[in-house]
């Protein structure tokens, strides 16, 4: 009725929340928010996905799902244009802007703007290593870092270089092949000024400085 509905519109204004979860404490102005909040706890998620068959608790959660498959991305960032399928992707995505960084590591003092970057970056100190190639088993810290790994196994070469056409396994060894065209040298030597495209060559000339020679004739000893 409508008085009932003038009922429950009145405790937005009177901040008061009848309903209790006996489990966590947290409480709840309406009945349906309390029940959709004791689906938590039960693991009852009586909405599915038509497309893929997950599960959720929430019709809101599905809704915001369903984005995934459709493509939809109603949220758009208002500076850069850039549009996100979640309002809370856009939230982290807007520290991007204002550089706020409230995620900070306790033992390096490293600072990030994703509460998920953070427990990436806290792999760096515990070493943990959660994603294992199922082929030679050998284990890293990132998901993006086994992916890069597999395509040594299938010999996938995603990333092309626009000037001659050559492919690369991984992004950061295109950008290092780019160099070759462009002439970049981003490692220079501090003793002569020399340049290097590539970190490695800056090693081998650094010998020269340093008289260093790794590499002796088993035979001689040259």
């Amino acid at each position: 009725s409508q008085k009932t509905h003038l009922n429950k519109h009145m405790i937005s204004h009177t901040g008061q929340k009848p309903y209790a979860c006996e489990l966590c404490g947290q409480r709840f102005s309406q009945k349906a928010s309390f029940n959709r909040h004791m689906g938590l706890h039960t693991g009852h998620k009586p909405f599915a996905c038509e497309l893929c068959g997950q599960k959720f608790s929430q019709k809101a959660n599905l809704n915001s799902h369903t984005r995934v498959h459709t493509g939809q991305k109603p949220f758009p960032c208002e500076l850069c244009g850039k549009k996100f399928s979640l309002k809370s992707t856009l939230n982290s995505h807007m520290k991007v802007h204002t550089g706020q960084k409230p995620f900070a590591c306790e033992l390096c003092g490293y600072r990030c703007t994703q509460k998920a970057s953070l427990n990436t970056h806290m792999r760096v100190h515990t070493g943990e290593k959660p994603f294992a190639c199922e082929l030679c088993k050998q284990r890293f810290s990132q998901k993006t870092h086994i992916n890069d790994h597999l395509r040594i196994h299938t010999g996938e070469q995603l990333f092309a270089c626009e000037i001659c056409g050559k492919r690369f396994t991984r992004r950061t060894i295109l950008n290092t092949h780019v160099r070759v065209h462009t002439g970049e040298q981003l490692f220079v030597c501090e003793l002569c000024g020399k340049g290097f495209n590539r970190k490695s060559h800056l090693k081998d000339h650094m010998r020269i400085h340093t008289g260093l020679k790794p590499f002796a004739c088993e035979l001689c000893g040259q």
